[in-house]
């Protein structure tokens, strides 16, 4: 059995609300799962959530405001290339105690 080690940097966050509201969201976390094992298009996430296009460009732009995927750039067989989206974390923490609620990713890098 082997094991591979991931590179990943811990980071907590002070704008919390906005990735718990994110990540609140069923089609944003398909979307993360989606793009969690390699770079997907629009297109191809549409096909993997029960959403229609405009809802997901939403949830990839709320997504990437958040830090949470990021766009990159994909080279097909033909020469030709698209746009596509991967995540940008690979773990979330949530720690709540009297100073309130702390939010860590582990980040890919």
């Amino acid at each position: 059995m082997s094991t591979q080690a991931t590179e990943t940097r811990a980071e907590s966050d002070s704008n919390t609300s906005v990735k718990l509201n994110v990540l609140g969201d069923d089609c944003a976390r398909t979307i993360l799962v989606a793009t969690s094992d390699g770079p997907k298009t629009a297109k191809e996430l549409t096909a993997r959530t029960d959403s229609s296009s405009a809802t997901v460009y939403r949830r990839i732009n709320n997504l990437l405001e958040s830090d949470l995927l990021e766009e990159c750039v994909r080279f097909e067989d033909s020469g030709s290339h698209t746009t596509a989206y991967r995540a940008t974390v690979e773990g979330l923490r949530v720690r709540i105690d009297s100073s309130g609620i702390d939010v860590s990713l582990s980040k890919v890098e």
